[in-house]
């Protein structure tokens, strides 16, 4: 039976490490009982919980591949029986292993457009039954997007991304009688990000001149949350990297 949780509930893709741990984190600070979607990391996923519950906040891990339907399927009707509700999806799986193109395999394009576009269209889709009027979905993007180049070293990774912007601002026109505002946030360089490029050559790539930080990312969250006159938009946090 489906059980409604008197807080809301925020649901993180991705939640189990890295930016997405800071979002669960920071939501619960916020005051939503958070669930951590996570893949493969599991004892990660029970440390993120653990540590917001011992907080006082509300949370539990739910396992997920969000690049298959089924498996998507599974985890939201297992969030149904438990939360009752979903007031803010926070897709933020990013699949990202640059390879230039000559390299890049179709194993590896599907992998990356399963898990970064068609991954957000799967959670979006299952999570809709649960989400009241005037609910939140925040995708993680990529800085950048606004502005169509050429990216011949992540060719796969790009172009989830500006998909996944594309999807952001349809769903924010089809949902819009709903009152669900559906946004994109896109970090640039952060500090724990993989190809982060040495400390003194930030400045010439990054106008404010350092990295971003995971609660750079949150904050803009934060302010969508709030932001209820909000919705297509996509805010670069990225201190003016790819301008």
């Amino acid at each position: 039976m489906t059980r409604t949780s008197a807080a809301p509930v925020a649901l993180v893709t991705g939640g189990a490490r890295r930016l997405g741990r800071h979002l669960c984190e920071d939501l619960a600070s916020q005051g939503y009982r958070v669930v951590v979607c996570y893949r493969h990391s599991d004892h990660e996923a029970q440390a993120v919980v653990s540590a917001i519950n011992e907080r006082g906040g509300q949370s539990r891990a739910v396992a997920i591949d969000v690049s298959q339907q089924a498996s998507v399927t599974r985890a939201f009707r297992d969030v149904a029986e438990h939360e009752g509700r979903v007031d803010l999806l926070g897709n933020n799986v990013g699949n990202y292993s640059p390879l230039p193109f000559d390299a890049l395999t179709p194993e590896a394009w599907d992998a990356t457009l399963g898990a970064n576009l068609s991954g957000s269209f799967y959670c979006t889709h299952a999570a809709l039954p649960l989400m009241p009027d005037g609910s939140l979905i925040v995708n993680i993007g990529m800085a950048g997007l606004d502005g169509i180049r050429a990216n011949p070293i992540a060719v796969d990774y790009y172009v989830s991304k500006t998909g996944l912007l594309s999807l952001t601002r349809s769903l924010a026109v089809s949902l819009g009688p709903r009152r669900i505002r559906v946004n994109m946030v896109s970090p640039g360089q952060l500090d724990n990000s993989i190809d982060l490029p040495d400390e003194a050559h930030l400045p010439h790539l990054i106008p404010l001149g350092r990295a971003g930080t995971p609660d750079d990312v949150a904050r803009a969250v934060r302010y969508l949350i709030g932001a209820d006159y909000v919705t297509g938009t996509n805010i670069d946090v990225a201190g003016g990297y790819r301008l």
